[in-house]
């Protein structure tokens, strides 16, 4: 952690004296480093100007979100999902954050019933009744990034898929209800992981949540496998994504390779996410997409 004069301006862009400002908040951080706790860095404390900006992008996401939900039925295309994500970001003068993302060719992620996550669309990929699918956007709006999905159930979907489907976003609430402000993060990922496993079902652990805001994906890096008591201490400014990927069988997942993109589960059984993004408080956390 830098070193800053008492007088000096406060390092997270308020305008006002450190003394006056995060001082107290970096003392309270070298105290509980000091009693072995892993503290975050300044970059991942978001500046009250930029979470402001982050949260316009956020209003962004959920509209392209919300237009998605009204739409989406049994025969459409993944692909004119895509062709919605991108007309609705565009038109609010924001940009699809995965268009060319490492070379992701299109606007949104779209992943169908044992698609785990980063499913690309296709015109090829037709909705049936009975499919589960998670429709992930991500927009970029004057350079701040928001990042959210949602599952859809396209008509009459199995009993097992419909529980699958709901269990997975009860995780994400309970996970929600355990971000808490000087606590480790690890305690998040284990709630989230024992709702799943009480339900039967498994949590991919090679894939997680993130940072998000001034990047696409920034420190720190989320898992909901984790124990309780590791990982980083969730402290007010903080940003990260909500999003286990719950699978109804094993948590082994590849990844396609003629798309090298597609991730899927080993055994062919469905998966399900849902994903937020969450902004940690004084008191416990403000979800700024959903």
């Amino acid at each position: 952690m830098e070193t800053i004069g008492r007088n000096d301006a406060c390092w997270c862009g308020s305008g006002k004296k450190y003394k006056k400002c995060h001082c107290q908040f970096d003392e309270k951080l070298k105290e509980l480093q000091q009693e072995g706790h892993i503290i975050p860095s300044h970059d991942m404390i978001k500046t009250p100007e930029q979470i402001e900006k982050i949260k316009e992008s956020g209003k962004i996401n959920i509209a392209v979100l919300d237009y998605v939900a009204e739409h989406i039925k049994a025969g459409v295309t993944t692909q004119q999902i895509d062709d919605w994500v991108y007309e609705q970001t565009t038109s609010r003068g924001a940009i699809p954050a995965p268009l060319n993302y490492e070379g992701f060719p299109k606007s949104v992620c779209t992943s169908v019933n044992d698609q785990v996550c980063h499913g690309i669309p296709s015109e090829d990929v037709v909705l049936q009744e009975g499919d589960i699918i998670n429709v992930d956007v991500s927009t970029i709006y004057h350079g701040y990034f928001s990042d959210s999905s949602r599952m859809f159930c396209i008509g009459e979907v199995s009993k097992e898929k419909k529980k699958l489907v709901d269990v997975t976003k009860e995780c994400v609430e309970i996970g929600i209800s355990q971000v808490k402000p000087w606590t480790p993060i690890g305690n998040m990922g284990s709630a989230v992981h024992k709702h799943a496993v009480e339900n039967g079902y498994s949590v991919v652990r090679e894939i997680g949540g993130h940072g998000v805001g001034v990047e696409f994906h920034e420190d720190p890096w989320v898992s909901f496998v984790s124990e309780e008591n590791t990982g980083v201490l969730m402290v007010p400014g903080m940003m990260f994504t909500i999003e286990p990927m719950v699978n109804m069988g094993s948590d082994e997942i590849y990844t396609d390779e003629i798309d090298e993109w597609t991730v899927r589960t080993e055994d062919g059984l469905p998966s399900a996410q849902w994903e937020v993004t969450v902004l940690v408080t004084e008191t416990g956390c403000e979800v700024i997409c959903w």
